[in-house]
């Protein structure tokens, strides 16, 4: 008997999640209660989809646009929401799909606050109280969007500070607000006034380190904050650590807002939003430097990046670590990879780190044919055509059990006929039993046989195929690397260390 597919459509957006009714467990709850109250639960199946993050207002969400390819493809006999609101709050969205679009694929639709159920109304549309919960519940997105944004704008424009960390060079001062920290401000007011002066941000990176002054991550990390491994940085100031910095307009008072939002409730994951929707309050909190300085530190800066510079699509892209320092190498000028983390530290053994990118490439391409030339070679080959053997083994083990079987029927038709007396039939039918009884032991044995190699002679097809990509290629490809390679460590001598994705194949068969 067919399932009866009932899907629960379970929603959670920013606004919500202060709200314990609103949570993701308590909706689950509500629905899954009344679900178990229907006439068709005992022969049912519940699916979930859930949009953890997700505003109402449209129809972009994944969970609720798998939901609706579903209901086309017709696998979907009831779906389930809270409330209208969970489901969507564009009134004329939601009545859509609600009043057409479900109807049509015979999709019954329950609101389990609303007491609405599409199965009781017969065909009617639910009527002008429907209608007024749509219009209630896009009003209430539109409401709220509105009041959250508002309440927190005017929380920043009083000045409080609302992330539990400040930017380097400011400590949270009484009342939340961001005041200037006199252990780090001063470095700060120094890097712009390097910048200023015509240093680069590797010359400045440089010098910093040359004073022996903390890094941002040392600061945190020496104020108990939890931060990334500070250990990597050797004490030393990045490049990318000053421009980030010089680039910060908080440094000049105005503090920015909305550049990224959690992709769900509870989540750590952030997706950044369009400057369009970012929000600048000037004159949030004391300047480090003025608008002045910010600017020409700017401008400065901009002198030393190369204009119009086209990006280089290098195969082995985000792959090549520096084996002492455990950063990725950068591709200077297209052409040879450096350690650009060591280019403010002569002192450090990855300083010396250059080479050449078609020159990796050719090692990298030599020490993958030589690995999977030993990993899968010859004798790979040979397995692989014995497991075929074995297949074509079987289908000779059904030849000779079709033939007995003929045998027997033969025999059979012999004694009926008078062709041969009954003692003798039953002395060559046991035989012939014996026989058969023989060949079906074997054939059961080659089967589990065959069983237990299908995975691998499906393993070793696939290292061969890896083995001819290797011998028709004349050099390493985007497909090799892709398929291959996990990271690739590089050292001061040219050692090479690769790091496989294939790594428990490559140790079956070492």
């Amino acid at each position: 008997m067919k399932k009866y597919m009932i899907a629960l459509y379970i929603r959670l957006s920013l606004e919500d999640a202060k709200t314990d009714s609103m949570s993701i467990s308590s909706q689950r709850s509500i629905l899954r209660e009344y679900a178990s109250e229907l006439p068709e639960y005992a022969n049912a199946e519940l699916m979930e989809f859930v949009d953890n993050g997700y505003s109402g207002a449209n129809f972009e969400r994944p969970a609720v646009q798998e939901l609706l390819d579903l209901v086309r493809a017709n696998r979907i006999d009831c779906i389930m929401v809270k409330d209208f609101s969970r489901f969507g709050r564009n009134s004329l969205e939601t009545g859509y799909f609600i009043e057409r679009v479900f109807p049509l694929f015979h999709t019954r639709f329950i609101s389990v606050n609303d007491d609405f159920d599409t199965q009781k109304l017969k065909g009617d549309t639910g009527g002008m109280e429907v209608a007024f919960k749509y219009l209630i519940s896009e009003y209430y997105s539109r409401d709220m969007s509105v009041k959250t944004k508002t309440a927190k704008y005017l929380k920043f424009q009083r000045g409080e500070y609302q992330s539990k960390i400040c930017p380097y060079g400011y400590r949270k001062g009484e009342n939340g607000r961001m005041v200037p920290d006199p252990e780090t401000s001063e470095v700060v007011q120094k890097i712009f006034e390097y910048a200023v002066n015509g240093m680069n941000a590797a010359d400045i990176a440089r010098e910093l380190s040359r004073q022996q002054i903390p890094t941002p991550g040392e600061h945190k990390a020496r104020k108990g904050i939890k931060t990334h491994d500070v250990s990597r940085t050797h004490g030393m100031w990045c490049n990318s650590t000053v421009l980030r910095i010089l680039a910060d307009e908080r440094y000049m008072g105005t503090y920015v807002i909305g550049k990224r939002e959690v992709t769900e409730i509870g989540g750590h994951k952030m997706r950044s939003k369009a400057e369009s929707d970012w929000i600048k309050i000037p004159d949030h909190h004391i300047p480090l430097v003025n608008e002045e300085i910010f600017s020409k530190a700017n401008a400065s800066i901009q002198r030393f990046k190369i204009p119009n510079r086209k990006k280089h699509n290098y195969l082995l892209r985000g792959k090549v670590i520096c084996g002492c320092c455990k950063h990725a190498l950068h591709l200077a000028n297209g052409t040879s990879y450096r350690c650009r983390f060591s280019s403010t530290i002569p002192s450090l053994d990855c300083y010396n780190i250059h080479i050449r990118e078609k020159e990796l490439n050719q090692l990298v391409y030599e020490l993958l044919c030589k690995q999977f030339q030993v990993a899968f070679g010859v004798d790979s080959l040979a397995d692989l055509r014995k497991v075929d053997t074995v297949a074509l083994r079987q289908a000779d083990f059904d030849r000779q059990i079709f033939e007995l079987q003929e045998e027997k029927r033969k025999l059979y038709e012999s004694l009926v006929s008078g062709g041969i007396p009954l003692p003798k039939y039953k002395e060559q039918k046991e035989q012939i039993s014996e026989r058969l009884l023989e060949v079906q032991n074997t054939k059961a044995v080659v089967m589990a046989r065959l069983e237990a190699e299908q995975e691998e002679r499906q393993h070793q097809r696939q290292q061969m195929d890896i083995s001819r990509m290797l011998t028709e290629s004349d050099g390493l490809t985007s497909e090799l690397v892709d398929l291959l390679i996990d990271k690739i460590y590089v050292y001061p001598d040219k050692r090479v260390d690769v790091e496989f994705k294939i790594r428990d194949s490559l140790a079956a068969h070492k």
